[in-house]
């Protein structure tokens, strides 16, 4: 491609440049860049959420450019406070490694491992000394650190924002400058860090690096961010028949913004659901195939497919009914479920209901002890008449 060319595939999607101009020029140059992305192992596995960004920094990759990795087993032990609305709990250098572990296999589901180089900011963090912190601290301001509308709203509310995570976007920023990135791709919840890490990198005596902000991919209630912690996610790791399930279970205006994020179909299958000629059951299916083949392989995605219609609707006498329920934890007692949905009139009905074998979650039979958890159940019927996809959403405020 023309670096012209090269220019309109790759800031496709992209929310914002910063800067145009500077990207031109680079591609311009002729020379492979080094584009950096970095992710966090606060959370065992990565989810679709992630792979919009991985996606982007393939697509570098296939024009020659180098994908530079980042995982962040230092910062991980802060937490992003991006988008948050309180501090997140600290978790241990063993909970890092041992989700750390499970990242890599994924990643390669995506990434080309020949044009990729992995680091661990720990390399750099890990020999810090407390005089180097407070050099690095002293690179930026508190007043900047508050223009970032997240801190500026914890501290107007009067909730606790932790010195440590002040440190978080200057440790990010400061791994641009140990890898000499060229370019960094992160979702719009990260533009402060990445044009920080600019700032960072020209102090240092570097041109400062592009960024590319990418859109944040909602999850499955179809309002927040996909994210582990809400329990609204799509696990990379995730069984066939449960990737293919989740996906069918979004809504028709869900599916429109996942065909545009994640789809990979040509330009005229895209167009042609985006403008309702494929009706939207036949282009869930095909989206859920397409995700389940990325990251399973085809065969066991014809078999998700086969499941999903023999166990969900060749079973039932009518089509699941969306129900979203809100729930503050992660899972609900089935009985509570059953009476929320309007399954049944009491938990004492919906007692019976359960001890008589009539009530299944995703196919199987459930005990009265059962608890329905958020991100990992989808399915609800009692009986074949009565069936509803749970999306179990977390109240606003929480």
């Amino acid at each position: 491609m023309t670096p012209a060319e090269q220019y309109d595939r790759l800031t496709r999607n992209a929310v914002r440049v910063y800067t145009e101009d500077d990207l031109r020029a680079r591609l311009d140059g002729g020379r492979p860049l080094r584009v950096k992305f970095g992710v966090d192992p606060t959370a065992p596995g990565i989810h679709l959420g992630h792979t919009v960004a991985l996606s982007k920094l393939r697509e570098f990759q296939d024009l020659g450019h180098l994908a530079v990795l980042i995982i962040g087993d230092a910062t991980a032990r802060i937490g992003d406070p991006s988008g948050r609305s309180a501090t997140r709990p600290q978790l241990t250098a063993d909970e890092v490694a041992a989700n750390a572990a499970t990242y890599l296999d994924q990643v390669f589901k995506v990434l080309d491992r020949e044009r990729l180089e992995i680091r661990h900011n720990g390399e750099w963090f890990g020999r810090f000394t407390l005089e180097d912190v407070v050099r690095l601290t002293g690179k930026t301001t508190v007043a900047r650190m508050l223009e970032r509308d997240d801190f500026q709203r914890r501290y107007q509310a009067g909730a606790p924002i932790g010195i440590h995570e002040l440190l978080y976007p200057v440790m990010q920023g400061w791994d641009s400058v140990m890898v000499r990135a060229d370019v960094e791709l992160g979702g719009t919840d990260q533009t402060f860090n990445l044009l920080l890490g600019r700032d960072l990198q020209r102090d240092a005596g570097d041109a400062g690096q592009v960024a590319v902000v990418l859109p944040l991919l909602e999850g499955l209630d179809g309002t927040q961010k996909m994210s582990k912690s809400l329990g609204n996610q799509v696990g990379v790791s995730d069984k066939p028949e449960d990737m293919y399930g989740k996906l069918m279970s979004i809504s028709d205006q869900l599916m429109l913004r996942y065909y545009d994020l994640l789809s990979h179909q040509d330009d005229a299958s895209r167009a042609a659901v985006v403008e309702g000629t494929v009706h939207p059951m036949e282009a869930k299916k095909s989206l859920a195939h397409e995700l389940v083949a990325r990251f399973h392989g085809p065969a066991r995605a014809d078999e998700a497919a086969r499941f999903f219609t023999e166990r969900f609707q060749q079973r039932s006498l009518h089509a699941p009914k969306p129900v979203r329920v809100e729930s503050a934890g992660p899972e609900l007692w089935i009985c509570q479920l059953l009476k929320d949905v309007g399954f049944a009139a009491s938990t004492s009905e919906a007692r019976r209901l359960v001890s008589q074998g009539a009530v299944k979650v995703d196919g199987e039979p459930v005990g009265i002890d059962f608890r329905f958890r958020r991100g990992q159940h989808r399915l609800l019927a009692v009986g074949r008449r009565r069936l509803a996809e749970v999306q179990m959403v977390v109240p606003p405020g929480c």
